[in-house]
C-alpha cells in the first residue's frame, strides 16, 4: 500500500511522495472531483445531511497535518524525538489514527492508510471520479518523476521537492468543520473553489488545464470531452424538466383542489354556527383566511413555475439554458414548496392528497 506510512526511511518517503502526489492531484483538479459527482440530486445533498460541502478539501488530520509543517518549515516535529525530519534519512514518528476521521464534514478524508472520497451520490457510479483521480494523480507523479530523475543528489531533490509541493498546495488540507460558514469564507480566501450546483462546475471541463490532462493521457479526446458536457448539462436540464413538471401535475390536480375542497367545508361550517346562533367560529374563520392566501398564493406560484418551464424551450445554447434552469425553474420550485409545505402544516392529514412528513418518517414499522 503506497499510503500506508513505513517503519524505514525509504518507506516513508515513498509514503510522503505519494501522500504529496494525490494533495497536488486533489487541489490542482478540484474543479474535476466536484464535476465527476455533479448531478441534480446531488446538488440537494452536498452541504447537508451527513454530506460533505461543495467545495473539496483534504482532511489529514492533526498529526499528519503537523508532520507536513515540520516538513515544509525545517523545524522539529512536536513528537518526543523533537528532530527536523529528513526525507529518506528519518523514520516518521508513529502516530495513531486520528481520533476525528468520522468527519463527515469532509469530502477527501485520509483515514490511516487509505483516502475516502464523500462527495459521490447513492445514485451515481464511482467510475466518473476514479477516472478523474487516478489521471490527476498519475500527472502529478509524471512530473515528480520528470523530476528525480534527473536529479544529481536523489535525497536533497526529493526532499525539496516534497517541501515545495506541500507549501504550493497546503490551502487544500482543511481538518475542521466543512459546515461551518467561517470555512466557506476561508476557502474563498485561500482561492478554493465553490462551485455549489451543477450547473456552475459543468463548464470547467472544457478548460484548458483539464482539456490537456486527458487528451495528453489518452483518456479522452476534445471531442469526447465536449461530448460529455453536453451529456451532463442536457441530462441535468432534462431532471429539473421532469422534476417541475411533476410538481405543476401535483399541485394543480392534487393539492390545490384539496385545499379548494377543505375551504369549501370550513365555510360550511362558519354558515352552520352563524345559523345556530352565538357559537364561536373563530377557528374556522383564521384557517379558512389562512389556507384561502396560501392556496391563491400556491396557485399564482405554479402558474409562475409553468410559464417559466415553457420559456426554457426558447433556449438552444447548453450552457445559458442549464443556468436558467438552475435560477428561474428551480427558483420557481423551490418558492411554490414553501408555500404548499406551509399548507401541509394546517391542513387535515385525511384531506391532504399525499402523505405528510411525519408519516414519511415516523410511519415505518
Amino acid at each position: 500500500n503506497l499510503l500506508e506510512p513505513g517503519d524505514t526511511p525509504f518507506e516513508n518517503a515513498q509514503f510522503l511522495l505519494f501522500l504529496c502526489a494525490v494533495i497536488k492531484a486533489v487541489d490542482e483538479y478540484q474543479d474535476l472531483l466536484r464535476i465527476s459527482i455533479a448531478s441534480a440530486g446531488n446538488d440537494h445533498r452536498l452541504g447537508a445531511n451527513e454530506a460533505p460541502p461543495a467545495v473539496v478539501s483534504m482532511f489529514l488530520g492533526t498529526e499528519l497535518t503537523e508532520v507536513l509543517r515540520a516538513i515544509e518549515k525545517d523545524e522539529p516535529y512536536g513528537g518526543k524525538e523533537k528532530e527536523i525530519l529528513k526525507i529518506g534519512v528519518h523514520t516518521l514518528p508513529k502516530f495513531p489514527k486520528d481520533s476525528t476521521d468520522r468527519n463527515r464534514t469532509s469530502p477527501f478524508a485520509f483515514t490511516g492508510n487509505k483516502f475516502e472520497f464523500r462527495m459521490l451520490g447513492s445514485s451515481s457510479s464511482v467510475s466518473c471520479t476514479n477516472v478523474v483521480l487516478n489521471t490527476a494523480v498519475a500527472e502529478e507523479l509524471k512530473q515528480f518523476a520528470d523530476e528525480l530523475e534527473g536529479a544529481a543528489n536523489f535525497e536533497e531533490t526529493l526532499h525539496e521537492l516534497i517541501k515545495k509541493t506541500i507549501t504550493d498546495h497546503k490551502r487544500i488540507i482543511f481538518n475542521g468543520n466543512g459546515y461551518d460558514d467561517a470555512w466557506l469564507a476561508e476557502a474563498e480566501k485561500r482561492g478554493l473553489l465553490n462551485l455549489r450546483t451543477t450547473p456552475e462546475c459543468l463548464p470547467y471541463s472544457l478548460h484548458e488545464k483539464n482539456l490537456k490532462l486527458f487528451i495528453s493521457h489518452k483518456v479522452y479526446s476534445e471531442t469526447e470531452m465536449r461530448a460529455r458536457y453536453e451529456i451532463l448539462s442536457e441530462n441535468y436540464c432534462k431532471i429539473i424538466n421532469i422534476e417541475a413538471l411533476t410538481m405543476i401535475d401535483m399541485a394543480k390536480k392534487d393539492i390545490l383542489p384539496a385545499v379548494s375542497k377543505y375551504s369549501h367545508e370550513l365555510s360550511d361550517a362558519v354558515l352552520a354556527k352563524a345559523a345556530c346562533g352565538d357559537i364561536d367560529a373563530t377557528y374556522e374563520k383564521e384557517i379558512l383566511t389562512k389556507i384561502s392566501k396560501l392556496n391563491a398564493a400556491a396557485y399564482k406560484k405554479t402558474e409562475k413555475l409553468e410559464q417559466a418551464v415553457l420559456k426554457a424551450k426558447e433556449i438552444s445554447e447548453t450552457q445559458e439554458l442549464s443556468m436558467y434552469y438552475k435560477d428561474a425553474v428551480f427558483g420557481a420550485m423551490s418558492e411554490l414548496r414553501i408555500t404548499v409545505d406551509e399548507l401541509e402544516t394546517v391542513m387535515p392529514a385525511e384531506i391532504w392528497p399525499y402523505p405528510s412528513y411525519g408519516d414519511l418518517l415516523f410511519s415505518v414499522k
